[in-house]
């Protein structure tokens, strides 16, 4: 009896043969290898090793582990662990929430709005907010908010290294950027609706789930 593709131990045997093909294109001394096709065979063990972790947290939780205890482990709290492994159920369906990211653009548009509401160019921020973030986010409480986070972190000195974390919430598709201050990290966090319009924006400690 073969092991499925999709179960764990399917899965961690494709892992170990594109890990070994990606260490044989690296270390052949035969030729240089192509570093498009390493790319492809990175991309190619990194979703792999999302998909067993994934599968590796299920069972973990089948087996009445916590996500406080996933957490600990992955170095993240409990909530944002659940958030990227959990299956919440839909209370208003009874059935599992989607939680495919529909927006192939959310980082990109989560970046240039957050940018846009830093340099204080809110005419063009504005254009993407829904009817009651429109309302409710003047300039005077931009202003309060920056000020607040400039006490905790002085200025803002640009974007941060790592790339957008972008997943699905609920009805909402939830973009955190890595920012950079004076005395600290930071990150912007974009929330969208369901018809794509900025729903929330806020300024975060990294920390928060």
């Amino acid at each position: 009896m073969t092991d499925s593709p999709t179960s764990l131990a399917g899965l961690a045997a494709r892992l170990t043969e594109q890990a070994s093909a990606l260490a044989g294109s690296i270390g052949s001394p035969l030729a240089q290898p192509s570093y498009l096709d390493l790319v492809r065979l990175a991309e190619d063990v990194d979703g792999l090793a999302e998909q067993v972790l994934k599968l590796c947290v299920q069972q973990s939780r089948d087996a009445g582990h916590t996500w406080q205890e996933i957490g600990d482990l992955l170095g993240v709290t409990r909530q944002a662990a659940f958030q990227r492994f959990g299956k919440p159920i839909d209370p208003r369906t009874g059935e599992p929430m989607d939680k495919t990211v529909h927006m192939a653009d959310a980082a990109a548009r989560a970046t240039e709005i957050a940018a846009a509401v830093l340099d204080g160019r809110m005419d063009e921020a504005r254009q993407s907010f829904n009817a009651e973030v429109l309302a409710a986010f003047t300039d005077e409480v931009r202003l309060s908010g920056l000020a607040t986070v400039a006490g905790l972190v002085g200025a803002f000195e640009g974007f941060g290294e790592g790339e957008p974390f972008v997943r699905r919430i609920g009805d909402h598709t939830v973009v955190d950027i890595p920012l950079r201050y004076e005395a600290g990290d930071m990150k912007a966090r974009v929330a969208f609706d369901a018809d794509e319009k900025v729903g929330g924006i806020f300024i975060l400690t990294p920390e928060t789930p």
